[in-house]
C-alpha cells in the first residue's frame, strides 16, 4: 500500500511535490474507553510517528525541517508538527474495510467497534492515568507514552497535564528545549491541533488546560483551533460539569476572570442539577469560582448554594478534596460557610498522615484564616509531625509553626521534631522560614530538648545569612530569641546602628509603633540582662514610652473581671483601697496590673504616698489570655516582663485565673492574697 499524497494546505508553498513517501501496512487498532469519554481520537501508532519524525528532523533535511516546524510557544521557541491519518464516522467508529482518508505521512484507521474485546493490543487506560500519575518528571511520563501502540485522545491529554504539572513544580515560565525537542512531545501537539474537531470533550478541554499551563502561545493555531472547538462545543450545552469547570479555568488564564466565555460557563453551572453531581464536580466548581476570584462577589448567591450543598457531601471528600475546598473556602473567604469549614476541619483529622506537603499546608491555613481549632487534630498533626519531620517540605513545616503560634498552641513534640529538623537541615529553609520556625518558641515560651544544639546552630545561620535576612523578619527572629532569655549579643548591635534603622524605614510599613516597641524592649533587655554589652545604644528618638500598643505586642492588657474579683479580696484583706495602685506606668514601659508598697519593716503604705517606699510588689493578674492554650505555661512577653520587673526591683507575684478559680468563698480569697503577699507572717 503506498501513500497519498499530502494535503497543500498544510505546506507552504515551494515543498518539494516529489518527496518519497514511505509506505506502511494497513492495520488495525482498537478504540479504548474511560467512564464520562464519548469518543476518543484514533490510536498513535508511535513506532510509525518517531520513523517519521527522524526522517523529517534529520540534519540533512534542511527543508523538511523547515517546512513541518512552526511556531507555537513564544520567544522564539519552535513547536515540531507532524500529520496523521484519520478515519471519522458519525458513530464514533469506522467500518471494518472502510478505506481510510489518506492525509499525510503516517497511516492509521481506528478498528471496528465490535472488535473491542476481541483485541488482544487492548491497552487499559486507568493503568495509564495510574501510570502517568505516578512519574516525576517530564522525561518519564514522555518515554512511558512512546512505548505504548494505542493511546487515547483522554491519556494524550493526561500526558501533557502531567507534563504541564511537573514543569510548573519547577517554577518554568517556558518549555525547557529538551521537552519541546522530544519527538512525542511534537506529535501530541500536532495531532491536538489538527485533530480538534473530533476529540472528546475531556480530551479537548484537558488538553486545553495542559498547553496553557505549558505557556502556549494564545495566537498560535494550537490554542487557536482548540479555543474555538470549545467555543463551540459550549454553545451546543451539553458539556458536563467538570469539564465546563476546567474550559472555565483556561479561559481565565487565556483571557480575563470577567470574559463573557466564563460568564456563559458559570451561567451554564447554575442550570445543572447540582445535588446530583460527584464530589470531583463540586470540587472543580469550587476551583474554578476561586480561579475568577475577582468576579465572584456577583456570583455569590451561587456560591452560597454550592457551600450549602457541599456540606452533605464532605464525607464522601478524599484528602486532595478536603484541602482543595478549604483553600477555596480561604481564597474566597468564606466565613459566612463556618458550618462547612468546621466540617470539613473535622473530616481533615483523619487524613493527616495521608496529607501530602502542599494538602496539610493548605489545611492549616484554613485553620488559621477561620479561627478554628481541634485537640483531636493537634493530637494527629503531633504523631504526624514527629514521625515525618525530617522529610516534610519547609513551607509545610512553618505552616506547623504558624499554626501552633496563632493558635497558641504549645505542642513540645511537635517543637521538639522542628528543632530536630532545624539542627540537622537547617540549610533547606530560607531566612523567612527560618524567621518563622523560630519565632513560635519566643511566643510561647519553650526551650526544646536540644536547646544548645538548636540555638548553636540558629547563631551560625543567622551569622552566616545575616545580611539576606530581611530587616523586619531579622528584628522578629532576635527579638523572639530575647523573650526567652537566649540573647543575641553577637548580633544585635548591628539593629541599634542607623543603617539598619535605615533599613527598617524604607520598609512598606516604616518604623510603626510596633518595630519600636521590639526595638526598645531589644535594647531594654540587652541593659538590663546583659551588663557587659558595650555595643551603640538605641537614640531617644527610636524608643516608645509604653509597650501597650495596638495588638498586644508585648503586654496583655489586664482583664477586668478578673481584677474586680482580686480587687474586692485586697480590700478586705489591706482595710481600704488606697493602699493598691492599678495600672501603673513604669519607667521601663511597663505596666503593672497592681502594685502595692511596702516599708522597712513590712507595713503597707498608701499608693498615694510620697514617702520612699522600702519595697515594691507588683501583681500579675494573669487571666487565660497570659497563657499558651489549654495551658498554666506563660507566653514569652508575660515572662520577659516578670524578668524584668524583678531586675528592676519590683517583687513579682503571680496571680493566675487557674488558682483563682478554685476559691469558692470570698474568706477563701482573703486567704490565699494574704498568703502571697505576706508568706512569712502567713498562719
Amino acid at each position: 500500500m503506498r501513500m497519498c499524497t499530502w494535503l497543500p494546505s498544510f505546506f507552504d508553498a515551494g515543498y518539494a511535490q516529489d518527496e518519497q513517501l514511505i509506505p506502511f501496512p494497513s492495520f488495525h487498532m482498537a478504540l479504548i474507553t474511560l467512564p464520562k469519554s464519548h469518543f476518543y481520537l484514533s490510536s498513535l501508532p508511535t513506532c510509525r510517528i518517531l520513523t517519521c519524525l527522524r526522517k523529517y528532523l534529520s540534519p540533512d533535511n534542511k527543508k523538511g525541517r523547515k517546512i513541518m516546524c512552526q511556531g507555537y510557544f513564544p520567544l522564539q521557541q519552535k513547536q515540531f508538527r507532524i500529520y496523521f491519518q484519520h478515519a471519522y464516522h458519525k458513530k464514533h467508529h469506522s467500518e471494518k474495510g472502510n478505506k481510510p482518508h489518506p492525509i499525510g505521512p503516517v497511516l492509521f484507521q481506528t478498528a471496528t467497534w465490535e472488535r473491542f474485546e476481541k483485541s488482544d493490543g487492548l491497552v487499559d487506560d486507568q493503568r495509564i492515568y495510574k501510570k502517568l500519575n505516578s512519574f516525576t518528571s517530564s522525561e518519564q511520563v514522555l518515554k512511558f507514552v512512546s512505548t505504548l501502540e494505542t493511546l487515547s485522545d483522554t491519556m494524550a491529554a493526561t500526558a501533557l497535564y502531567r507534563v504541564s504539572e511537573m514543569e510548573q513544580d519547577e517554577g518554568g515560565q517556558k518549555v525547557p528545549k529538551t521537552i519541546l525537542e522530544n519527538e512525542i512531545f511534537r506529535a501530541l501537539c500536532f495531532q491536538f491541533e489538527y485533530e480538534s474537531t473530533n476529540l472528546s470533550d475531556t480530551g479537548l478541554v484537558t488538553a486545553l488546560k495542559a498547553l496553557t499551563g505549558l505557556h502556549v502561545d494564545p495566537q498560535s493555531n494550537l490554542l487557536v483551533n482548540l479555543m474555538m472547538e470549545c467555543q463551540n462545543r459550549l454553545l451546543q450545552g451539553h458539556m458536563s460539569v467538570h469539564n465546563l469547570c476546567v474550559l472555565g479555568e483556561s479561559m481565565i488564564k487565556l483571557q480575563s476572570p470577567n470574559c463573557a466565555v466564563l460568564k456563559e460557563i458559570i451561567l451554564q453551572l447554575q442550570s445543572q442539577k447540582l445535588q446530583e453531581c460527584e464530589p470531583e464536580d463540586i470540587v472543580a466548581i469550587y476551583m474554578l469560582l476561586q480561579a475568577a476570584l475577582g468576579e465572584v462577589v456577583q456570583y455569590q448567591d451561587f456560591l452560597d448554594h454550592l457551600n450549602h450543598l457541599s456540606i452533605s457531601l464532605v464525607y464522601k471528600f478524599n484528602p486532595k478534596f478536603t484541602s482543595q475546598v478549604l483553600n477555596a473556602l480561604v481564597v474566597l473567604n468564606q466565613t459566612q460557610a463556618f458550618p462547612l469549614v468546621v466540617k470539613l476541619c473535622i473530616h481533615s483529622v483523619r487524613f493527616v498522615p495521608h496529607f501530602t506537603s502542599e494538602e496539610l499546608r493548605k489545611v492549616l491555613e484554613a485553620f488559621i484564616h477561620f479561627g478554628y481549632t481541634d485537640k483531636f487534630f493537634t493530637e494527629a498533626l503531633e504523631q504526624h509531625v514527629s514521625t515525618s519531620c525530617l522529610t516534610m517540605h519547609p513551607e509545610c513545616v512553618t505552616q506547623v509553626m504558624q499554626y501552633c503560634s496563632k493558635k497558641m498552641i504549645l505542642s513540645k513534640p511537635i517543637f521538639d521534631a522542628v528543632a530536630e529538623s532545624f539542627v540537622y537541615q537547617a540549610e533547606i529553609f530560607s531566612p523567612v522560614q527560618i524567621s518563622q520556625l523560630i519565632v513560635p518558641f519566643g511566643k510561647l515560651n519553650y526551650q526544646p530538648l536540644n536547646a544548645p544544639l538548636f540555638f548553636r546552630k540558629l547563631e551560625n545561620t543567622v551569622r552566616t545569612q545575616f545580611n539576606y535576612f530581611p530587616p523586619q523578619v531579622l528584628l522578629n527572629l532576635l527579638h523572639s530569641c530575647t523573650l526567652i532569655g537566649r540573647h543575641p549579643v553577637n548580633h544585635v548591635a548591628k539593629l541599634f546602628r542607623p543603617y539598619f534603622l535605615q533599613k527598617l524605614q524604607a520598609q512598606k510599613s516604616g518604623l510603626n509603633r510596633s518595630i519600636l516597641a521590639q526595638l526598645t524592649q531589644l535594647y531594654l533587655a540587652t541593659v538590663l540582662e546583659c551588663p557587659f554589652y558595650k555595643g551603640p545604644k538605641l537614640l531617644p528618638q527610636y524608643q516608645v514610652k509604653s509597650f501597650l500598643i495596638p495588638h498586644n505586642l508585648l503586654e496583655t492588657p489586664m482583664d477586668l473581671l478578673l481584677y474586680k474579683t482580686i480587687r474586692v479580696g485586697l480590700i478586705d484583706l489591706l482595710g481600704a483601697r488606697i493602699y493598691f495602685g492599678s495600672r501603673v506606668s513604669t519607667s521601663c514601659c511597663y505596666t503593672v496590673d497592681i502594685e502595692i508598697k511596702l516599708d522597712e519593716e513590712g507595713f503597707v503604705l498608701p499608693f498615694t504616698s510620697y514617702e520612699d517606699a522600702f519595697k515594691r510588689l507588683a501583681l500579675c493578674i494573669d487571666d487565660p489570655k497570659r497563657f499558651c492554650l489549654n495551658s498554666h505555661n506563660l507566653l514569652g512577653k508575660e515572662v520577659i516582663k516578670q524578668r524584668h520587673l524583678r531586675l528592676l526591683g519590683y517583687e513579682v507575684i503571680q496571680i493566675p485565673f487557674h488558682e483563682v478559680d478554685t476559691l469558692q468563698s470570698r474568706s477563701k480569697l482573703v486567704n490565699y492574697l494574704k498568703k502571697k503577699l505576706f508568706p512569712h507572717s502567713y498562719e
